[in-house]
């Protein structure tokens, strides 16, 4: 079942490649549809099929290097789970969202239905390498999403895109062969090596392990000070494209976390946990406030993402610097963890989605040339102002739901990084509720078209609602009644805190 999640889309978008390019364009549309709602369709199957607290499950495992210990090798649990579903209903948005696309559509289609490949595979390998595979899979097929649809700078941004994350994914790939070399036998098995603990009492050797791993997940993440290729990517991206680097590809940084460095290098990241406790609140409030100094509602949502997911990074840091009798806080950071990457999916997926409709309509991401589209587009306004405040953690959306667990299990451990934290979520609000105020109220103020001719401003047509709608209904789901996804997530946090106190 899961080699189909996996592999469905890339057989898809081989065959679209070989129909020709002159086929109807909504031919290519409707496969690329028809393909993610039979993903989401799939993974709803192996969720109902999932049994809370049973740990891995649907593995499965082929030979493929035997010689260098190295295998096909996947499965699912309650870390990657909630990761695979989130990553199934985004694609499903932006091929509804991509609908009325009209510039090189079977290459457009197959790409995306490609990276959906590369994404459900890193979220479900076992194997190290595998694991490296799809994270360089990715690397490449947002490169081409970006150069090839983007606007403005697309070319320099995707360079840049390209550059910082295949560095950080040597850096990865320098890890993965420490932690091969230090097992014995040599593997790259994640399940194996995290049974085998290969670097207990090996302090420097673990250090540096963890270094190497740490530099390339962060990059990936994108940590602060390793954040600088993501708001030219976001800003020079299709919206589309932003929605899943925001939504999916942020994730595979935190998720390689949570499934490798914690499990993996225990005592080395009880040793350094201070260390990304510190990036996490840096990443937090710098987030916040490079935000709130933008002009451009895009780039602003890009530094909001560092923000948040500077958020994930305390959590995870804050996990491994708590001592005895913090266990229940130690548990909350890390469930707080998870659940805020599904939130984040979500939210951050709307918003740049909508950025998409606003530069749709006027050519422009510039927040000074926008006032009063409230009067001639209000679903779009209404939309845009749900997508901002459950964004900023409003209760009833998912958002409060991540960020209570998040800042109550790090406060005991780590009360002073905490409280920074804090601030950040003030910071949150008062860039969005300027952004609302400035784009949807006041006088009416669109971009020209022509000298004094003001482009026209529909309001959300249908394809747009399909596909933002449904993120925004989730997240609601979530913030109501969250104990369908906090059910899985729990005791795979129990797990990874058990294996991280050895």
């Amino acid at each position: 079942m899961l080699t189909a999640i996996v592999l469905l889309p890339a057989v898809m978008a081989a065959a679209l490649l070989c129909v020709p390019s002159r086929a109807p364009q909504r031919l290519f549309l409707t496969a690329w549809a028809a393909t993610t709602a039979a993903e989401l369709a799939l993974t709803v199957t192996v969720w109902t099929g999932y049994e809370p607290g049973a740990g891995m499950r649907y593995e499965t495992r082929a030979r493929w290097i035997p010689s260098a210990g190295i295998s096909y090798h996947i499965g699912v649990d309650g870390l990657s789970l909630p990761m695979v579903a989130v990553t199934c209903v985004l694609f499903l948005a932006c091929a509804l969202y991509s609908w009325r696309s009209t510039r090189r559509v079977r290459e457009f289609a197959a790409l995306f239905l490609f990276l959906q490949t590369t994404c459900l595979g890193l979220f479900v390998a076992l194997d190290l390498i595998l694991f490296f595979v799809f994270f360089d899979l990715s690397i490449v097929a947002m490169y081409f999403v970006i150069a090839g649809w983007g606007h403005k700078d697309a070319a320099r941004a995707a360079l840049k895109f390209f550059l910082y994350t295949f560095l950080g994914s040597l850096a990865l790939l320098l890890g993965f062969i420490g932690l091969y070399l230090a097992a014995d036998p040599h593997t790259f098995d994640i399940m194996e090596l995290t049974t085998a603990d290969p670097l207990a009492g090996r302090a420097t050797y673990g250090a540096l392990v963890l270094l190497a791993i740490g530099v390339g997940l962060a990059v990936k993440t994108p940590a602060v000070p390793f954040h600088t290729w993501l708001p030219p990517a976001h800003t020079d991206a299709p919206a589309t494209g932003s929605a899943i680097l925001a939504g999916v590809l942020l994730k595979m940084g935190t998720y390689g976390f949570l499934r490798i460095a914690m499990p993996i290098l225990p005592g080395a990241w009880r040793e350094y946990a201070a260390v990304f406790v510190t990036i996490g609140v840096v990443s937090v409030l710098y987030g916040a406030l490079v935000a709130l100094a933008q002009s451009d509602f895009k780039r602003m949502v890009a530094y909001t993402s560092v923000n948040h997911m500077g958020y994930i990074v305390l959590a995870i840091g804050a996990a491994g610097a708590v001592g005895t009798g913090q266990e229940e806080a130690r548990h909350l950071a890390v469930t707080g963890a998870v659940f805020q990457m599904v939130s984040h999916g979500l939210l951050t997926g709307a918003l740049f989605l909508l950025s998409g409709v606003l530069y749709e309509r006027g050519r422009t991401y510039e927040m000074s040339a926008y006032s009063g589209v409230a009067g001639r587009a209000p679903v779009f306004a209404a939309l845009t102002g749900v997508a901002a405040f459950a964004s900023l953690g409003l209760p009833g959306f998912s958002g409060f739901i991540a960020e209570f667990q998040v800042l109550t299990g790090s406060l005991g451990p780590q009360p002073v990084a905490t409280g920074l934290a804090v601030l950040g979520i003030l910071l949150t609000a008062g860039l969005f509720l300027r952004a609302l105020q400035q784009i949807f109220l006041g006088p009416l103020r669109l971009p020209l078209a022509a000298p004094g001719a003001a482009r026209p401003f529909p309001d959300i047509r249908l394809h747009e609602g399909l596909a933002v709608v449904p993120l925004l209904i989730l997240a609601l789901l979530l913030g109501l009644a969250p104990r369908f996804v906090l059910d899985v997530i729990e005791p795979a946090s129990r797990t990874v805190l058990e294996l991280l106190a050895r």
